[in-house]
């Protein structure tokens, strides 16, 4: 039985990095394949705890965090939430845990914070999997829910959200079912700590995607290493739609399309973890 959102959290630590609480955790054996993952918004590194098992079965060292804001890292109120800022946590982070060279693998949020990670040293990434995010923001089709909650109006709505709403906005971009059980699991990241009070803050982001475009983008196409897609197609912010680009742009990239029906959303590691595991699994054990 995989472990819930509480359980995760017990089997994990905190480090204190630029002086925020940061929760990690380190799974698998000590010596094995160095792997990071990265979440997405609004959740936590619990996203990733069907794939986790594979992962470590397989000989990975996987290390996973709740960026600062989410999940049980801490989240502090009037803070200006940067994913520039979470890219230097994660490598201070790396610096803290020894980790000198690493897979890296993103999801939603996350892939903005690898592109800035990518940007700065792509040397120490020694392979690169992407799962639904908005790598370009030109392509990225957020809900009108997500345009509102960035306006005034936002702030005062996100910390009047229930646990319902949540529910029905995220399957909205789910492609497969997912059980109530399973969101609580997610409700349960997001809120922990305050996190309702912080949503406004987080949800910048946009624009700071549309300010660093061009770099994320350079880091993106340039990036010379063994690259993986694993893209949910049903996905109607980030999903097929940016499929040709990525084929174009990218045309040594391997592609794990999970289009089998029902088609796969923007959450593949939670809607269909055992495709997901697989491709991961695969591509992280290969020599080139």
């Amino acid at each position: 039985m995989e472990p819930d959102y509480r359980t995760w959290i017990a089997g994990g630590s905190h480090l204190e990095l630029s002086g925020h609480r940061i929760f990690h955790r380190q799974d698998g054996p000590v010596d094995g394949r160095p792997v990071t993952l990265l979440h997405g918004y609004p959740t936590s590194s619990h996203d990733w705890v069907s794939i986790l098992p594979a992962l470590t079965e397989s000989g990975c060292r996987v290390t996973t965090l709740d960026f600062l804001g989410f999940g049980a890292s801490d989240k502090p109120r009037g803070h200006d939430y940067r994913m520039t800022e979470q890219a230097t946590l994660v490598e201070q982070l790396w610096q803290r845990l020894g980790i000198t060279g690493t897979a890296l693998v993103a999801h939603d949020y996350g892939v903005s914070v690898a592109q800035e990670l990518l940007a700065r040293d792509s040397a120490r990434v020694r392979r690169m999997a992407w799962l639904n995010g908005g790598l370009y923001p030109d392509l990225y089709r957020p809900l009108p829910i997500q345009h509102l909650m960035t306006t005034p109006i936002g702030k005062i709505l996100n910390p009047l959200m229930s646990e319902t709403t949540f529910r029905m906005t995220l399957r909205r971009i789910l492609g497969r079912p997912v059980s109530d059980a399973d969101l609580h699991q997610m409700w349960l990241a997001m809120t922990d700590c305050g996190g309702k009070r912080v949503q406004w803050a987080l949800n910048r982001y946009h624009a700071e995607r549309r300010a660093n475009a061009g770099r994320w983008q350079q880091a993106l196409e340039s990036y010379s290493g063994p690259v993986l897609f694993v893209w949910g197609p049903a996905d109607p912010i980030s999903g097929g739609h940016l499929l040709p680009r990525l084929r174009e742009r990218l045309p040594r990239a391997r592609f794990e399309v999970l289009d089998a029906a029902p088609a796969t959303g923007h959450y593949p590691q939670v809607e269909n973890p055992g495709p997901v595991a697989a491709a991961l699994v695969e591509f992280l054990a290969a020599e080139s």
